[in-house]
């Protein structure tokens, strides 16, 4: 009778002792699976994007109004009046000294009337390499013309021309420069039609029946003053790359 009981009872005990180990060994076997997938898995290598580097045409604009990219005429005339201003031919301490002296008070007037911040640039191909008055009579920071100053609030007599009140030259050019923009829409026309004259250059846009500066067939000053503007925005911002072997004096606008 005992044997009979001690085989079933052996038997019981056997299978529970095989259970506990398996128990035990599961989790184990879990893991160690876990390990190898791990290991054994391959985790894809994530390719940066490749940044393409824009074109000196793409990166070049007047008031954020782009250049014609593609347009070999085009680049071939930006270029060669970009080559004009480096630093070998541009006076340059004359440009740092202006640049310095005049665009702090011109750039919150430019911000005040709403007109972009690259129309400071004007005012340093308008009079930045000379003084005076011009052979024509415009003078001042803002080169007036002596009937346009009076047009727009500026005292212009034999004892007081505020033309040169860059100030108030200033206020007086925001307003000329506002209300072109109405009729023209075009922040790139506007800077022609500053050189040219409003009514000439809508002239020549109904004669031409074209409103793209740079397709237009303009005088040579007037169809070269927007390259101009450009290209001393580019000095002014990017001094090393033409030349300018001392950024921090060119860096004139508030850049602090």
């Amino acid at each position: 009778m005992l044997k009979k009981h001690i085989i079933p009872f052996s038997v019981v005990a056997a299978l529970f002792i095989m259970a506990k180990v398996f128990a035990y060994q599961m989790p184990l076997a879990q893991k160690s699976l876990l390990k190898e997938e791990k290991f054994n898995t391959t985790i894809p290598v994530t390719e940066k994007p490749k940044t393409e580097k824009k074109s000196l045409m793409a990166q070049l604009n007047f008031a954020d109004e782009t250049l014609p990219l593609g347009d070999r005429k085009v680049e071939r005339k930006m270029k060669k009046i970009l080559a004009a201003h480096t630093y070998g031919n541009t006076q340059t301490h004359r440009l740092q000294r202006k640049a310095a002296e005049w665009f702090p008070i011109i750039e919150p007037i430019l911000a005040a009337y709403g007109i972009p911040d690259d129309f400071k640039y004007l005012a340093l191909v308008e009079s930045g390499m000379q003084a005076g008055v011009s052979p024509k009579g415009a003078a001042g920071v803002w080169q007036f013309m002596p009937g346009t100053a009076r047009s727009y609030g500026l005292k212009v007599n034999g004892g007081n021309d505020e033309r040169y009140n860059l100030r108030k030259s200033t206020v007086a050019a925001c307003k000329y420069i506002k209300e072109m923009y109405k009729g023209l829409e075009s922040w790139t026309l506007v800077a022609a039609a500053y050189n040219v004259g409003d009514g000439r250059l809508r002239k020549q846009i109904n004669n031409q029946n074209q409103d793209n500066y740079y397709k237009m067939r303009l005088n040579r000053e007037t169809g070269g003053y927007v390259y101009k503007v450009i290209s001393m925005k580019q000095i002014i911002e990017h001094p090393v790359r033409y030349g300018y072997d001392k950024p921090k004096e060119l860096l004139a606008y508030n850049a602090e």
